[in-house]
């Protein structure tokens, strides 16, 4: 009675001092990777993605995002195409983000047979899918809207009102579209056994419709995993167990004092345990629509494997895009069929990278502070260039020092002091056992003590 009397005024508490939903330990202690499918195998099917699923069980990821495998909307008007849509050159209507069809599979893709076998194919190798649902907006042309104009927003005159990129946006005052749409998630996980859902910018759609949604899941799937594109400050006290760890300082990983800015602040601003983003720096938004801004082309491989030492040991859940295992450079777009050059991965920096990657999962499975230790900032006199901090579980202690620079730099990092028991990570960096460390550019040291 106590506690219920506590939290009967739980509305009138602040955000940062209310808890966070308990989150299924698959999802925050997995590993993600984002298959796009025009770009992850020549084909672009669902039958072809299957057959490399192997490889990614191999490389040590648990948990496959599915970017959008539904109909998408073939209107031929430019006008009715986002920018970044026509900006591309590819001259295709059909954008997987602008949905025709949310109950069926693109025939480019293959049929729902084919998604019931891949899902079917990845849980016998014992990865998790997510599928990747698009409900801020559809399709000029979408299914429902000639049964239902309600379905979508519309001005005093009648006519559609646009959302962001020009699509018709959605009418989530709606009481039939919000059931449409509930039902629809719900049909991927009773009939498909997907394990959850990325909703993309899910910001801009009402946190009580992911809310209800969430409820009507955990009734199918009690572990449903939920990941929101967007950094609602609410969204994981009852509808979402990750958020996208946006912020520039997140962007660019070359400033280490940004970086712990931007962390403590949304730290925090939220629930209790409720700040859990997905760690990137590579995604189908940034590797797309021109020649030259993959991060490998634009960083190297050395500023690359620094910032992905530093996405597998922070806090959140790291994730990985689309041949980033094997150092691919291939132009990417969303808007027509570039391939991953997975030729690469038979050079020695494709080999390279792929070894490392699957060291970094191997460590969040043998590691259990990485998954479930509690971060702690530990200071150090060379604070724009070097990360620093330790997780801790238990009696274990597991420590990160990490140059973000492209010059060499000496540290002394506060409680970084004593022997290693065992180093777990290491390149282009010394420790003096006093908490000294040497760094070359971009060097890292990941040890235990």
């Amino acid at each position: 009675m106590a506690l219920a009397a506590v939290w009967a005024g739980a509305a009138d508490t602040p955000l940062n001092q209310r808890p966070a939903r308990t989150s299924p330990e698959w999802i925050t202690g997995g590993v993600m990777y984002q298959i796009q499918p025009r770009a992850f195998t020549p084909e672009g099917t669902l039958q072809a993605a299957q057959a490399r699923l192997p490889k990614l069980a191999e490389l040590g990821v648990t948990v496959l995002y599915l970017c959008p495998v539904f109909v998408a909307d073939d209107d031929m008007d430019p006008a009715s195409w986002s920018p970044r849509q026509r900006a591309s050159g590819m001259n295709n209507p059909r954008n997987p983000y602008r949905m025709k069809d949310f109950y069926h599979v693109d025939p480019e893709y293959g049929t729902d047979q084919d998604l019931k076998d891949f899902v079917a194919a990845a849980h016998g190798l014992k990865l998790r899918v997510m599928l990747d649902m698009v409900y801020l907006h559809c399709g000029p042309k979408a299914v429902f809207i000639g049964e239902h104009p309600e379905f979508v927003q519309r001005g005093k005159d009648g006519k559609v009102v646009n959302k962001s990129w020009g699509f018709p946006g959605l009418n989530f005052d709606s009481p039939a579209l919000r059931e449409y749409l509930w039902e629809n998630m719900e049909g991927w996980v009773r009939d498909f056994a997907v394990d959850g859902f990325r909703c993309d910018v899910a910001d801009g759609v009402p946190l009580d419709f992911w809310e209800t949604g969430r409820e009507r899941l955990e009734k199918i799937r009690p572990d449903v995993g939920m990941l929101a594109e967007g950094t609602r400050k609410a969204d994981q006290l009852k509808a979402f167990d990750l958020d996208y760890g946006w912020g520039q300082a997140f962007k660019a990983w070359d400033n280490a004092a940004a970086i712990r800015r931007l962390w403590e602040q949304m730290r925090a601003e939220r629930p209790r345990g409720g700040a859990k983003f997905v760690r990137f720096i590579d995604n189908h938004d940034f590797a797309n629509d021109d020649w030259t801004n993959r991060v490998e082309k634009a960083w190297g491989a050395p500023r690359v494997n620094a910032a992905l030492a530093a996405l597998f040991t922070l806090d959140g859940v790291p994730f990985l895009y689309n041949g980033q295992e094997v150092a691919d450079t291939a132009r990417h777009s969303i808007f027509g069929r570039l391939t991953v050059d997975w030729a690469n991965g038979e050079t020695a920096p494709g080999r390279a990278r792929f070894a490392f990657c699957q060291r970094l999962c191997a460590l969040r499975k043998t590691e259990k502070a990485l998954t479930q230790g509690e971060l702690t900032w530990l200071d150090n006199d060379a604070p724009e260039s070097v990360l620093s901090f330790v997780r801790t579980l238990g009696g274990e202690r597991v420590v990160a020092v990490i140059n973000l620079g492209g010059r060499p730099v000496k540290a002394k990092v506060a409680g970084a002091e004593g022997g290693a028991n065992k180093t777990l990570l290491a390149a282009r960096a010394t420790g003096d056992g006093q908490g000294g460390f040497a760094l070359e550019a971009y060097g890292y040291w990941v040890g235990k003590r």
